[in-house]
């Protein structure tokens, strides 16, 4: 079973956890519904992508870091449409090293919203059933190899992991380091084909483009195999665990404890 979290007691808090993400999510469609033409135009086309970052000048940068960290926060946002622009925008190097700086910040505030608000704030999130499931996957003694995986593995949603994280009782650097490192190859595809795309190196582009498409197709066709091989894995004791044929010191395999075997 899940390790159980400690649940804010008082009613305020326990509002502001309810309300939290959904008034989030409510001020970004607005924001959206409000600005469609100009965010459908800048999505669109490039060149317009282009000169609507550089049109902050030094700070363009950190704009685009702020964009990629709200898309972790906002996780129903596509990830790879910024992570392509990142490397039209601002080439390899740069795409990369902005994205990851974006994705590790957004990241970090959704890992430490769900740990400060608990269990109520993220049951906005998730229906209750596969919050369970995650959240019995998070507290398993096999948790940074499954979030890693999780973060590897291509057509599976990855960002609202960073939400049940917040969850478990892995620490914050811990787990940065797995979302970077698993998201990396993902990411580093999304930049070379943004990259391509600039310099009008359309063959190079499509052929990044369908290595890419054919990776995540195959994570979505699946998936549904791939959450379960990953739910076996995390929750299959491993030799850390007291597991009958490697007891703890002073217990047998059938009496662990010193009482009778169950």
């Amino acid at each position: 079973m899940p390790a159980e979290r400690p649940r804010p007691t008082h009613s305020a808090h326990r509002l502001v956890a309810l309300a939290a993400y959904p008034l989030l999510f409510a001020a970004m469609l607005a924001v959206i519904l409000l600005f469609r033409e100009q965010i459908w135009t800048i999505a669109t086309r490039p060149e317009e992508l282009r000169q609507w970052v550089g049109g902050f000048g030094a700070v363009a940068p950190l704009v685009f870091v702020a964009v990629q960290a709200l898309q972790i926060i906002v996780f129903v946002i596509p990830g790879e449409v910024p992570q392509i622009a990142g490397g039209y925008l601002f080439g390899i190097a740069g795409g990369l090293a902005l994205t990851v700086a974006g994705s590790a910040i957004g990241s970090a505030v959704a890992f430490l919203a769900s740990r400060l608000l608990g269990i109520e704030f993220l049951s906005a999130v998730l229906r209750g059933e596969q919050l369970d499931r995650l959240q019995q996957m998070a507290s398993s003694p096999r948790a940074t190899i499954t979030f890693f995986l999780f973060f590897l593995i291509p057509g599976i949603p990855k960002d609202v992991l960073c939400y049940v994280a917040g969850l478990s009782r892995m620490r914050l650097s811990l787990f940065l380091v797995i979302a970077t490192v698993g998201r990396l190859p993902g990411v580093v595809g999304s930049v070379v084909m943004g990259d391509a795309a600039a310099e009008q190196r359309w063959l190079f582009a499509g052929i990044v483009m369908a290595i890419a498409l054919a990776l995540f197709g195959a994570g979505v066709l699946f998936r549904a195999r791939l959450l379960a091989f990953l739910e076996r894995f995390a929750n299959t004791p491993g030799r850390s665990a007291r597991h009958p044929a490697n007891p703890a010191p002073g217990q047998t395999a059938g009496n662990e404890g010193g009482g009778p075997g169950r």
